[in-house]
């Protein structure tokens, strides 16, 4: 009875689930449980770490953990098993049919002869070797697709390219592994006048690859190791610099009747809503109507195609207790009231610090807002995330003298100021589109209603 009872346990294998478009692997952080642990269903085992966030992954079946199969700093491919689970697979001891014995159950088992298996492992992966080879180039992320464009690989060399991912997807690896081994092939290959002539386009795409001059280390430095988050943010940040010539576009803009809008509201909204009120809900709102009437600031660029974008989806770059930056995503931020562009923020603010963000909460920005002012800086460069074209960076805001036209004549007067920042693609952007649409935002925030309801 004991053989039975062991027969009807069953091993389940926890699979690192899909963390949304575009992300194809997650490093182990660390896992909540040992083995031998029993867990329970939707208990979170493990925390992971993709390009994009961290998260948590629940089991969904209750269990005892017999292997785990993926370690701390050890990367896995969605789909692929980070664990197995001993799990309850059939009937408890005084459930179990008494009228059959163990070895009874075990020869109703019909196992298939060793040619048959045979066949059809070699079936399945022909099947699988015929997929990986007519799907490996129909789905790119967006980080491949960059370093792609930035290599210019054409789609021959792609098809070429045997994709580790799930399904046979081309992964950051295989393709920074097929540019080293291919600018080899090239530098050895190539004829001295067609050296000439593509000089100045490996120079600048390889810049991140030449190493630097040694750095002299004197008595006293210190060594600090970038975490995680720190070389994924550096290698986007290059990776964007290559990818958009970026052009920036400045204007002051007098936001005196923001700041008494908001000296007016802030109070009763804590009050009746038991949050803050701050300005990022006043700033989202002007950059939603001015892309509204410049969409062509709302796209993307694959190639030399120019995609538009439906949703009008607002990146939020906000600063870590850690230093690092993460860039939660405030979806279809065009249908939310003003109130629920508060709500919105605060929530994913709250998150952000407190290592709740979802990976959806990441992803799909389709313009992004930085709010320097933050740290008292009057102004900055932003650099664009890809692969979005823009990017809005928000100053200090400031009393200052200005100068005010009335029916009277000129005027002195004390004034609220602030300098926005307009980066954007110039690929694809030209300067009067960029300076339009900064303009617009600036005449929104100017001509704030004070007598706005929230």
């Amino acid at each position: 009875m004991e053989k039975f009872k062991k027969e009807t346990m069953a091993e389940y294998k926890l699979l690192l689930p899909s963390m949304g478009e575009g992300v194809m692997e997650a490093t182990i952080i660390s896992w909540m449980f040992n083995e031998g642990d029993f867990v329970k269903e939707d208990d979170s085992v493990v925390e992971i770490a993709t390009d994009k966030v961290d998260s948590d992954v629940p089991t969904p079946v209750s269990g005892k953990i017999i292997k785990i199969l993926k370690h701390k700093d050890d990367v896995a491919k969605i789909g692929e098993a980070i664990a197995i689970l001993e799990t309850e697979g059939g009937s408890s001891d005084s459930e179990a049919p008494e009228s059959k014995s163990y070895e009874e159950v075990k020869d109703q088992l019909h196992q298939p002869e060793p040619e048959v298996i045979s066949t059809l492992e070699q079936t399945l992966t022909n099947v699988f070797e015929n997929s990986s080879n007519q799907n490996s180039d129909l789905y790119l992320s967006p980080l491949v697709k960059s370093i792609v464009q930035q290599e210019n690989i054409s789609e021959s060399e792609l098809k070429n390219i045997k994709g580790s991912g799930l399904d046979g997807r081309i992964t950051k690896e295989d393709i920074l592994d097929f540019v080293k081994n291919r600018g080899t092939a090239v530098e050895t290959k190539s004829s001295p006048v067609q050296q000439v002539i593509s000089q100045p386009a490996q120079t600048s795409a390889s810049a991140p690859k030449v190493s630097s001059a040694p750095i002299q280390v004197g008595e006293g430095d210190e060594i600090i190791q970038m975490d995680r988050v720190r070389k994924i943010i550096a290698e986007a940040m290059v990776n964007s610099k290559h990818t958009s010539p970026h052009v920036t576009s400045f204007i002051e803009s007098d936001v005196t009747n923001v700041v008494t809008w908001r000296a007016k509201n802030k109070d009763s909204y804590q009050k009746r809503e038991g949050e803050k009120l701050t300005f990022m809900p006043i700033f989202i709102r002007a950059v939603v109507k001015a892309i509204q009437d410049f969409p062509m600031i709302n796209v993307s660029v694959d190639g030399d195609k120019i995609i538009k974008k439906k949703n009008i989806n607002i990146g939020m770059a906000t600063a870590l207790p850690d230093g690092n930056l993460i860039v939660p995503v405030i979806k279809n931020a065009d249908q939310l009231s003003l109130s629920g562009l508060a709500k919105a923020i605060n929530d994913l603010a709250y998150r952000a610090r407190n290592k709740k963000l979802t990976p959806a909460d990441t992803q799909g920005a389709t313009y992004t807002i930085s709010n320097v002012g933050t740290f008292g800086n009057l102004m900055g460069t932003p650099i664009i995330p890809q692969p979005q074209v823009a990017i809005l960076a928000v100053g200090a805001i400031v009393k200052k003298p200005a100068v005010i036209e009335t029916e009277f004549g000129d005027v002195i007067a004390i004034r609220q100021k602030m300098f926005m920042s307009h980066s954007y693609d110039h690929r694809v952007v030209d300067g009067s589109l960029g300076g339009m649409f900064l303009k617009h935002v600036n005449d929104y925030l100017e001509n704030w209603d004070l007598n706005t309801e929230i």
